[in-house]
């Protein structure tokens, strides 16, 4: 594995955990709060922000518009069905989610849950420095590279492996001021 191929999937494990913080809510209303709501549209599942446009108005609200009316209800269904414990308002053309603020309890369940993406995140990134250096080995012993070559590459996919660890760690901790600012 190229180093240029590394990082590509390293960049890609950190940025999926980024978009799994996404998704934990904190004091202020986010229509990134509703990015893993799927909707039953026509016998198919259809991400929310296909089937609506979603806008904030204010800190405490999310406002969802349809773009066919007629997918309204089942909006309405899908966002009151999911684990977010979100009670959508539905006046016939826009459908309105009130943020409550979090209590401290929450709080802490939501920091608990970035750290277990978090940790997600790291074992991915793990998994991408064991494969690059399963590929490594395999050629020192197929005789493409030498010993040292080897050693070094092995260094080489480390430092890279702790650069990404770290900037997890960096987003695990301006998530959790995020979380924890009242």
């Amino acid at each position: 594995m190229s180093n240029p191929d590394l990082e590509s999937n390293m960049r890609k494990s950190v940025e999926a955990t980024q978009r799994n913080f996404n998704t934990i809510r904190t004091g202020r209303a986010n229509p990134s709060l509703l990015d893993r709501v799927n909707v039953e549209y026509y016998g198919a599942d259809t991400p929310l922000k296909s089937l609506a446009s979603l806008s904030t108005p204010d800190s405490q609200t999310i406002a969802i518009q349809p773009f066919d009316m007629g997918s309204l209800a089942l909006i309405e269904k899908a966002i009151a069905t999911s684990d977010l414990g979100f009670t959508p308002n539905n006046d016939g053309k826009v459908i309105r989610i009130n943020v409550p603020p979090l209590t401290e309890e929450r709080r802490k369940e939501f920091c608990k849950l970035a750290a277990k993406y978090n940790e997600e995140g790291k074992v991915a990134l793990r998994s991408v420095r064991r494969d690059a250096i399963d590929k490594i080995k395999k050629q020192e012993k197929e005789g493409e590279l030498s010993e040292d070559q080897s050693r070094d590459e092995q260094d080489n996919i480390q430092k890279t492996t702790d650069r990404y660890i770290a900037e997890l760690e960096k987003h695990l901790a301006e998530k959790e001021v995020e979380i924890l600012k009242v």
